[in-house]
């Protein structure tokens, strides 16, 4: 592995801190100047980190896949982070808030992939390889005091990944994902309200984009590997309790937020 810069690993340095510690990089904590590549390293050398402690990588997610996400959050690029096993909770298990800054929530379409793909093939064709589908909850939690960032910055920080949770795998080609009313809900109540149109347009439609991402910085997906298509709604500020995703045809996604002190679900933004 090449040895990341100092710029690069003093961005590292201030995020993996802030994460382990639970405490978010202050708008007055000296912070280096990142383009898009020292972005993409910095959330490489994040993930080293991460390996080094002894998780490993499990998938991909796509970030920033719908214009209200875009518009909500003031960037105009789809952006790609990476999963580790460290941060799956079971369909049904509990979410800590305690180890997290300021958790937000929201439903997510996933895609099971059957077969090793080289992402740098460029015959590659990703879809032909996707063996499942499944309704996702995805938990975000930048490491930004007040989840405020550009987009070097939420790149660096891994697009804000925190937790993820998967509902039951379906057969891809069982499903219907075309502009399915996708629903967020917290203690049985509803949050957010989205469609799978949102997207962009079709969950499918970011396979390429994903491909291409994964093609210029050296990502990999073998089989079993997991990618997160991006939020059907916008994310909501995760309070204790249960929370969960339905989505018809592919089903729901459920899991229990626990805290000794947090505060009640409100309005989120996204990363």
């Amino acid at each position: 592995m090449t040895t990341p810069s100092p710029v690069v690993s003093q961005a590292a340095e201030l995020l993996d801190t802030a994460q382990q510690a639970v405490t978010p990089v202050g708008t007055a904590t000296p912070w280096p100047d990142l383009d898009l590549d020292e972005a993409y390293a910095t959330q490489a050398a994040l993930i080293a980190r991460r390996h080094a402690r002894g998780e490993h990588g499990v998938g991909l997610k796509l970030g920033f896949t719908s214009e209200a996400k875009m518009r909500q959050m003031g960037v105009d690029e789809v952006i790609v982070g990476q999963l580790t096993d460290g941060m799956q909770a079971a369909d049904g298990g509990t979410i800590d808030m305690d180890a997290l800054i300021h958790p937000r929530v929201e439903p997510e379409v996933a895609f099971l992939v059957g077969a090793d793909v080289d992402l740098a093939d460029p015959d590659v064709d990703l879809e032909a390889a996707l063996t499942g589908v499944a309704a996702g909850l995805e938990i975000i939690d930048s490491r930004y005091d007040g989840f405020r960032f550009d987009l070097p910055r939420v790149v660096a920080d891994n697009t804000s990944a925190a937790m993820f949770v998967l509902g039951p795998w379906r057969a891809l080609d069982e499903v219907d994902l075309d502009d399915v009313p996708v629903t967020l809900r917290a203690r049985d109540e509803v949050v957010a309200e989205g469609t799978t149109a949102a997207i962009l347009g079709h969950p499918l439609r970011t396979l390429p984009r994903l491909v291409a991402l994964g093609r210029r910085l050296g990502l990999r997906l073998p089989a079993g590997s997991v990618v997160l298509a991006g939020a059907a709604t916008e994310a909501v500020a995760l309070g204790p309790g249960a929370v969960s995703a339905e989505i018809p045809g592919l089903g729901s996604v459920r899991a229990v937020a626990v805290s000794d002190s947090a505060g009640p679900l409100g309005d989120g933004g996204g990363r």
